[in-house]
């Protein structure tokens, strides 16, 4: 087997992975170029790498999580690096402990990182500004999600070769997701075309005057996309009447195959997780030969090997 692409000796803009917003596109390539050394890294029978052994890190999730947590952990484990995982629920922060409090005692114990989930939109950035430590965002509130976007960006890169041009359109809820923001921001950075498409009562006024596509209707947006980046629908939403309900919001926007079947090329088939089956994607469409889902997961492990790489490395020798 051929020895992997070499690891770049240079580092981002920013010390922290706070949002897309914050990096350069130059920064968001090298992110997807390094992550493609650590792809090949994951295809090889032995997978753990020693590059991160002696650094600290600590995921720090306020929010439950399975696959963002589950992702962090392996690829931390896959460098080597000392994992420390903290969750809120029979923690310190349950007694009344604030953020700040519970963040500085962690730090205390000589942690080098911390990805952090929270619910409330601008915390990662809250902490960067008061702590020492590297501070890597998995989401927060319904801000950013900027190491799903950068996977997202990774897994469309390696279908098509290039992002400049493509139309990818983000299909569901895009007034509350964290990963709709990170990835419409990404899109514009690196030259794609980004575009959304849901109810009225789902998309932010403004986004229009951005500069991105706003479809209404599903099948226009099928007709006009290269990638289809499909966000999942909470059923809170259809209760607090965002939509009138579940059932209508797949009639109007689910995706399925007889929808697929009329469009004028194929497209490729996204989705962050987890899926609701029936809902925004139908089966056969969410384990059919244009889905990238699991490709996604896959991915997922080889970007934040990159982020944790790139952040972390400078660690050791500080």
């Amino acid at each position: 087997m051929s020895n992997p692409t070499p690891l770049p000796n240079v580092f981002p803009s920013s010390r922290h992975l706070l949002g897309i917003k914050y990096i350069t596109a130059d920064d968001i390539y090298l992110y997807l170029d390094t992550a493609r050394t650590f792809r090949e890294v994951l295809e090889r029978p032995v997978r753990n790498l020693p590059t991160l052994r002696g650094v600290q890190v600590v995921n720090l999730f306020f929010e439950n999580s399975t696959r963002t947590r589950l992702s962090f952990e392996l690829a931390e484990k896959r460098l080597g690096a000392d994992v420390l995982n903290f969750q809120s629920s029979g923690s310190s922060v349950a007694k009344g402990e604030t953020l700040l409090d519970t963040i500085r005692n962690i730090e205390a114990m000589k942690v080098d990182a911390v990805v952090m989930r929270h619910s409330a939109a601008g915390a990662p950035l809250f902490l960067s500004e008061r702590i020492k430590s590297i501070v890597i965002n998995a989401g927060d509130g319904a801000h950013e999600h900027p190491t799903q976007a950068l996977l997202d960006l990774y897994t469309i890169r390696e279908k098509f070769k290039v992002l400049k041009g493509l139309k990818v359109t983000l299909v569901g809820d895009i007034s509350h997701s964290r990963v709709a923001m990170s990835n419409l921001i990404a899109l514009q950075k690196v030259g794609a075309v980004p575009a959304v498409c849901g109810p009225s009562t789902m998309i932010p006024k403004d986004l229009e005057k951005l500069g991105y596509t706003v479809y209404h209707h599903v099948d226009e947006a099928i007709q006009n996309s290269d990638v289809l980046n499909v966000l999942r629908i909470q059923h809170e939403r259809a209760a607090s009447g965002t939509i009138p309900s579940i059932r209508e919001y797949r009639k109007y926007f689910g995706i399925n195959r007889k929808r697929l079947e009329k469009a004028t090329k194929p497209l490729l088939i996204m989705h962050p997780g987890p899926i609701n089956r029936g809902v925004e994607l139908d089966s056969d469409v969410a384990d059919g030969e244009h889905s990238v889902i699991l490709d996604q997961v896959t991915n997922g492990v080889a970007i934040r090997m990159a982020i944790l790489y790139l952040l972390c490395r400078g660690v050791q020798s500080a």
